[in-house]
C-alpha cells in the first residue's frame, strides 16, 4: 500500500536552533521578564522599518488597544475601520469604549476603500484604523490625506505586514515607518516574524511613545530591570493608570533572531507568491489578489478567490482530506454574534438591513469572506509542496 503523502500545513513558524539558543541565553541569564532583550528588540525592529520609536507589548491585540487609548479614543468616539479583518481589529475599538464604523474593501486588495472612509467621517470620528490585509499595504497616501483634512488620527493595523513596503513620495519604505499616528504589529506564529505571542507599536511621536511605555506597565516610571541594575536604591512611581501589557525577554530574544532574517524570508515569500500566480493562472474562474504599483506585499498569507458557484467549505474539506490545510477568507466582524446591530454602524444604502445578515454597504467584504481561500505559504515551503497544492486544487475544482 502506498503511504499517504505528508500533510502540508498552512503556515508553520520558521524557527530553529538560533531561536532555541536565543531563548536559552535568556533563561541562563536569570532575568526572564521584560528587560534588556525587549529594549534591543525594539531598537532592531525600529531600525528595520525606519521608525523613531518602537514599543513592544504582549500581543498585537494589545498593540491596537494601547494605540487607541494612548491617542485618547474612548466612549462616545467612532473609529472607521474594516469589518473584513480578524476580529481583534474591531475588538480593540470596542475595548477602548468607542464604536466601530465599518467600511467596505476593494476586492482586488482586501483593503478599505478611501472614498468610503471619507464618506464615513462624522463629528464623532476620532480615528481611522486601516488594515494591511494579508500583508497587502493599504493606501496610506489617500488615507493620510483624509485623516489630516478631518483632524483625526490614522492608525495602521499592520499585524500581518512586517516587511511589506509602500512607495511614498517616489521612494520605497517599509510599513511601520510612521505615516500616521502609529502602526501596530503582531508576532503570532502565523506572521512573517514571530515571538510566539507578541506585538509592537511604532510611532514618530515621542510624547505618544513615552505614554505608551507607561501604559504597558501599570504606569510605572522605572521598569523593574532598571531598578534591579541601578547602583542606588530607586523607587518607582505610578503616574497614570495602566495595565500589564509587557513582552517577556524570552519572546524578545526570539524576535531579534526573526527580525534578523525577516528581509530574506519576505523575499522567499514573494518568490513563492509569484510562482503561485503563474501556476494558478490557467484555472478557470480562479483569481488572486493583485499588488497596486505602489505596494509590495510580504505575502504573509496567499489567498485565492474561488470561481462563481463553488462552495468554499466543500473545497476546503476536499483539500483537507488530501492532506492540505487551508483557511476561509478573513472574517467579517459585523456578521458575528459579538457584534449585534447597534454596536457598530456602516455607510451602506438606506435600505441596508445588516441585522438580517447581509449588509449592502459591506457586500465586497462579505463576498471575500465567503469566496476567498487561504492556501499554504511559508518560507520553508518547497516547490514540490507548492506544486502539490496547485495540482490538488486544480483537481478538486475540476471535480
Amino acid at each position: 500500500m502506498t503511504a499517504a503523502p505528508e500533510p502540508i500545513p498552512l503556515a508553520p513558524p520558521d524557527v530553529g536552533e538560533a531561536e532555541i539558543e536565543a531563548a536559552a541565553r535568556v533563561i541562563r541569564s536569570g532575568w526572564l521578564t521584560h528587560g534588556r532583550e525587549v529594549e534591543a528588540f525594539e531598537q532592531e525592529f525600529a531600525r528595520f522599518v525606519g521608525a523613531p520609536h518602537a514599543i513592544a507589548v504582549s500581543n498585537g491585540s494589545h498593540a491596537l488597544l494601547l494605540a487607541l487609548q494612548g491617542l485618547g479614543v474612548g466612549p462616545g468616539d467612532e473609529v472607521i475601520t474594516a469589518s473584513h479583518s480578524f476580529i481583534a481589529t474591531a475588538d480593540a475599538v470596542r475595548q477602548a469604549g468607542a464604536r466601530p464604523v465599518f467600511v467596505d474593501v476593494f476586492a482586488v486588495t482586501g483593503n478599505i476603500d478611501p472614498e468610503r472612509v471619507a464618506a464615513a467621517v462624522s463629528a464623532q470620528t476620532r480615528a481611522i484604523l486601516c488594515v494591511h490585509q494579508y500583508g497587502m499595504p493599504a493606501d496610506l497616501e489617500a488615507l493620510g490625506a483624509i485623516a489630516r483634512s478631518a483632524g483625526i488620527a490614522l492608525i495602521e493595523d499592520a499585524a500581518c505586514a512586517a516587511g511589506s513596503e509602500i512607495r511614498m513620495g517616489g521612494h520605497w519604505e517599509r510599513i511601520g515607518r510612521p505615516r500616521g499616528a502609529a502602526a501596530c504589529f503582531s508576532f503570532h506564529p502565523r506572521k512573517a516574524a514571530t515571538t510566539g505571542e507578541g506585538g509592537l507599536i511604532t510611532t514618530g511621536d515621542a510624547e505618544l511613545a513615552a505614554r505608551l511605555r507607561l501604559m504597558r506597565s501599570h504606569g510605572m516610571t522605572h521598569p523593574a530591570h532598571q531598578r534591579h541594575t541601578a547602583a542606588q536604591v530607586t523607587f518607582e512611581r505610578y503616574q497614570i493608570a495602566g495595565f500589564n501589557h509587557r513582552l517577556s525577554d524570552i519572546a524578545a530574544a526570539i524576535g531579534r533572531v526573526q527580525v534578523g532574517r525577516l528581509a530574506h524570508n519576505v523575499e522567499r515569500r514573494r518568490a513563492l507568491a509569484a510562482r503561485y500566480m503563474s501556476r494558478l493562472a490557467d484555472i478557470p474562474g480562479l483569481t488572486t489578489l493583485k499588488e497596486p504599483d505602489w505596494a509590495r506585499s510580504n505575502w504573509q498569507s496567499f489567498v485565492v478567490r474561488l470561481p462563481d458557484g463553488v462552495k468554499q467549505r466543500s473545497v476546503m474539506q476536499a483539500l483537507l482530506e488530501r492532506g492540505i490545510a487551508t483557511r476561509r477568507g478573513v472574517m467579517c466582524a459585523h456578521r458575528e454574534p459579538a457584534y449585534p446591530r447597534g454596536t457598530w454602524r456602516c455607510v451602506g444604502q438606506p435600505s441596508c438591513d445588516c441585522a438580517a445578515g447581509e449588509c449592502h454597504g459591506l457586500a465586497v467584504s462579505e463576498a471575500a469572506q465567503d469566496r476567498m481561500l487561504v492556501i499554504p505559504l511559508y518560507p520553508q515551503m518547497t516547490e514540490a509542496q507548492q506544486d502539490r497544492v496547485v495540482d490538488t486544487l486544480r483537481e478538486v475544482l475540476g471535480a
